[in-house]
């Protein structure tokens, strides 16, 4: 039989992993296939461990992997991938907001042949700003960067052994899952399915992590800024050409006139913004180049029961 692999990140999720588990035994038992369930510890400050610590020792389809700090969603997924056996992985969050009832339906599309299964996501329950907000987000990524982005689909699908081989190929350290996904290609069908809100614990995802993370994927996957910068330095130097040859007219014609305050701090402001956001977008980049370079492992690791896949 086939191994399909779980793979959960968590982070101070203390009251939801004994749930988790137990719904995603409910629904595997109901399937024809082998099954590991992998938790990443992603660094949490609660009792997190402790209940994958409890659930590995009795059940021996439970592997874990515990990480030395939080490094970030993106880096426990990573961890994960680099240590399961299975002939395909389904990435899930730790908050049972992905419904593991969906799990035979992720299966079913990965038999028929594709190699990426993804739960795509309704807004129901998000507060209209919110959705009007992700909506608009989803818009300008799309119209600047060089991979499709689809509102709704997220970490929450199946991939198959050779998505998850050409996902491990990629070593940039500044991860973006949603840039990558799209990036190798491959195969892929769509399951729709509402929106489920948090039971219990909070949410981890703060108002400016949000900002942060989608930064993260215009810049990940996009030069467009760059050139944007470029292309706004000749536009306001041909109309700062523009400004002086009429100014230099009226005063061959008409003489010095009294100078202008507001004239002078327009153009200082104006010239001093433009400059300022290309400094900004240029150091992203630059300091992305930096971290790059440093060659970093993107996760360290503590303690696990898993040992690295073997491709042989």
């Amino acid at each position: 039989m086939k191994l399909i692999s779980i793979v959960v990140p968590a982070y101070n999720e203390e009251a939801n992993i004994l749930s988790m588990y137990e719904k995603l035994v409910q629904e595997l038992h109901l399937l024809p296939y082998r099954y590991e369930i992998m938790f990443i510890n992603d660094g949490s400050s609660d009792g997190t461990l402790l209940e994958i610590l409890k659930l590995a020792e009795r059940h021996p389809d439970v592997k874990y992997i515990s990480l030395t700090r939080n490094f970030g969603k993106e880096s426990a997924i990573l961890a994960g991938l680099h240590r399961i056996q299975g002939d395909a992985a389904i990435l899930m969050d730790s908050d049972l907001q992905h419904p593991p009832e969906l799990i035979g339906q992720l299966i079913e599309g990965f038999e028929e042949g594709f190699h990426q299964v993804v739960a795509k996501r309704s807004r129901t329950g998000d507060s209209k700003f919110r959705s009007f907000l992700s909506s608009f987000y989803y818009k300008i990524v799309n119209a600047v960067t060089d991979v499709d982005f689809v509102d709704g689909e997220g970490d929450f699908r199946l991939l198959s052994r050779k998505a998850i081989n050409s996902i491990l190929q990629l070593s940039e350290s500044n991860r973006f899952s949603k840039g990558l996904y799209s990036w190798i290609g491959l195969s892929k069908k769509i399951i729709s399915y509402e929106n489920v809100q948090r039971v219990k614990g909070t949410s981890k995802w703060s108002f400016w992590s949000l900002v942060n993370y989608g930064i993260d994927g215009i810049i990940s996957f996009n030069l467009k800024p760059l050139r944007v910068c470029f292309y706004t330095g000749f536009l306001v130097l041909f109309l700062s050409l523009i400004y002086i040859a009429v100014t230099l007219y009226e005063i061959l014609k008409e003489g010095v006139g009294a100078p202008g305050y507001f004239t002078t701090i327009t153009a200082i402001l104006f010239l001093g913004g433009i400059q300022l956001i290309s400094l900004g977008v240029i150091g992203e980049y630059v300091g992305r180049i930096y971290n790059e370079t440093k060659r970093r492992p993107n996760f360290l690791i503590d303690i696990s029961n898993a040992d690295d896949y073997d491709e042989s």
